[in-house]
Parts: structure tokens; sequence; C-alpha cells
């Protein structure tokens, strides 16, 4: 592992703890060259399904975009990273879940909204605003007026 500090690639690992549901191996570790510690995690390495974009490309899924999409929305807004990183390990273990090897940019979206929409009502409507492309204000109006109703 190549440290973040030095780039030196020799270390030790001199902590190694298991994450939560053990599908995450944390460990510490101590660069031989200029003796700072960093953290690394270690998870499976597992074949995750394509998405097919609305242009009807296709690519891998990440999960990174995913959280930088919901951290985008949640910016400014009392949610913290590992609620979002909750709802990117729920989605990714549905995504593995599935016999099929293909989803649409859209289901992932769906879900992704709905877990925001639990989670907080503002983060939900900004990345509502951004993934299904408001057209105008009129869209956008009746998207925050379902959520009033919702509401009362």
């Amino acid at each position: 592992m190549k440290c973040p500090y030095c780039s030196h690639l020799g270390d030790k690992v001199v902590d190694s703890r298991e994450g939560k549901e053990g599908e995450v191996i944390r460990r510490r570790r101590e660069c031989l060259d200029c003796g700072r510690r960093f953290t690394s995690y270690e998870r499976i390495d597992e074949i995750l399904p394509m998405v097919v974009k609305k242009d009807g490309s296709r690519e891998r899924f990440e999960r990174q975009k995913l959280v930088a999409g919901m951290l985008k929305a949640c910016e400014k807004r009392p949610v913290s990273v590992s609620a979002l990183e909750k709802i990117a390990d729920r989605v990714e273990a549905t995504l593995q879940e599935r016999p099929e090897k293909e989803i649409a940019t859209a289901e992932v979206g769906l879900s992704v909204m709905q877990a925001l929409k639990d989670l907080d009502e503002v983060a939900y409507v900004r990345f509502a605003s951004v993934y299904r492309n408001f057209r105008d204000v009129g869209e956008f109006r009746k998207q925050i007026e379902e959520l009033l109703d919702a509401g009362e």
C-alpha cells in the first residue's frame, strides 16, 4: 500500500478491525519510511451490474458516484456522511442480489430518492431536481406540493 504522505510502498499493519456487518476490514498502517499512520479499508470486490443510462450507454455501477451525488444534495444539511453511506450500502446490496446484470439509472435514482425523502426532504428535492431534470419551475413546484400534501 502506498503511503498517502510520502508515496513509499512499504508499511506495516498496526491494527485491524472488522467493520459492522463484517463487510469491511479497517486497517491502521504505519509507513516504514516517514513513520506516519494512515487507515485503509478492505472490502470484497464483487462484480457489480452495469448501469444503463438514459442515452442507452452502459457503465459499471460506481458507489462513489452515488455517494458524491447524495453529498451534493445534502450540502449544508444536517445529514451525516454515515447515513449516506448506509443508503449507498443498501443500494449496492440490492444491486448485487438482483439476478439481472443490468439496471436502469431510473431504478437506482428512484431508490435513492425514496431513501433521501425519508432522511431529509430538502436533500430529496435537490436530488430529484437534478435527477428528474425539471424543465421548468412548474414541475419543481408540483414536486414540492406533493411533498407538502404527503406531510399533512
